[in-house]
């Protein structure tokens, strides 16, 4: 069992940076792949980052490369998520997700889910 808790949203301006984190419970928490995914208003659920227990291998969405940057500490059983050149978009629930397996960038492949954190980018 896992259990996991992001901090670090807020409101920011356009253009602005924020680094959220992800703390997990749970002794085997360096075995799982970590994503962020976001809920924007009125909008289904979507992929943004993830990173794999091996390697580690890190991927993004096509909407946040380059501006985005995945990064895990198992020492401290925490997974960060730094954004950076915010944009009004971006605005989201962000939810830090925990699995062991499947196509990395579904929702279906992650079993625990933290309860969100909000971001808010103003223009």
């Amino acid at each position: 069992q896992v259990q996991l808790v992001e901090s670090g949203g807020g409101l920011v301006q356009a253009g602005g940076s924020l680094r959220l984190s992800c703390a997990a419970s749970g002794r085997t928490f360096s075995m799982y792949n970590v994503a962020w995914f976001r809920r924007a208003p009125g909008k289904e659920r979507e992929f943004v980052s993830a990173i794999s227990w091996a390697g580690p291998s890190t991927f993004y969405a096509g909407s946040v490369k380059g501006r985005f940057a995945i990064s895990r500490d198992n020492a401290k059983n925490t997974v960060y998520l730094q954004m950076n050149s915010l944009k009004p978009e971006d605005t989201a629930i962000y939810y830090c997700a925990a699995g062991g397996g499947g196509a990395i960038s579904r929702d279906s492949s992650f079993d625990y889910w933290g309860q969100g954190t909000q971001v808010t980018v103003s223009s």
